[in-house]
């Protein structure tokens, strides 16, 4: 097998599902970057927003009218006034869009959660995949991992889950783990961490075979 991709891979995942383990894993398998948290920091680079409100705001989609307001004071070396007019959460989202649109330029890679997919929605390398899986079963490795009892572990996944949909339903004209709005969906419950990371690795590679051909519709 041929342990190269052309592609720019973007996971999106419900919490516990295992979505940045299997970008690692694929990201190693192809020789390729995986960014995850990683794309915070580039943002915050590029933009000289400091790291600490990426952290903040990330994914999350609106925040007190206040707190944006008193951070608003500073400046964080964008000379546009229509950006700077901007409550504090667009500008870290259009940052980070415009972060993950630089990365993806510079050659394949896997990309984590915060929207990836929509802001490569015209890259026609992106191929997007949702990881999701059984409440029970994210409970429990999220107990484990963490341990937390498993109600601890079920309300981290809910208010996780819950913030991670509204910030992407928010900002896209998408919703967040609907099938259709993706090149691949994976129940990492049903096939395993291990399992999910070779479906999506053979996907994949059947995907790089068919660019640029046109597909039968019979």
């Amino acid at each position: 097998m041929n342990n190269t991709t052309t592609s720019i891979i973007t996971i999106g995942r419900e919490y516990g599902s295992g979505g940045r383990q299997i970008g690692q894993e694929i990201a190693k398998y192809f020789g390729i970057k995986c960014y995850d948290k990683e794309l915070l920091e580039h943002a915050a680079s590029d933009s000289g927003i400091c790291k600490e409100l990426f952290e903040h705001h990330d994914e999350k989609p609106t925040n007190s009218f206040l707190y944006s307001l008193v951070m608003d004071t500073y400046s964080f070396g964008y000379s546009s006034g229509g950006f700077n007019d901007m409550p504090m959460n667009h500008k870290i989202f259009l940052a980070q869009f415009d972060s993950i649109k630089k990365l993806a330029g510079e050659g394949p890679c896997v990309m984590v959660g915060r929207c990836a997919d929509y802001a490569l929605a015209e890259n026609p390398d992106c191929f997007s995949v949702f990881i999701h899986g059984d409440l029970d079963w994210r409970t429990r490795r999220i107990s484990q991992k963490y341990a937390k009892t498993e109600k601890q572990a079920r309300d981290m996944i809910t208010k996780t889950d819950k913030g991670r949909s509204s910030y992407y339903n928010y900002y896209t004209n998408k919703k967040w783990g609907a099938a259709s709005g993706y090149n691949l969906s994976i129940d990492s419950s049903c096939l395993g961490i291990e399992g999910s990371v070779k479906a999506i690795i053979e996907t994949v590679n059947i995907y790089d075979s068919l660019k640029g051909k046109k597909i039968p519709c019979l």
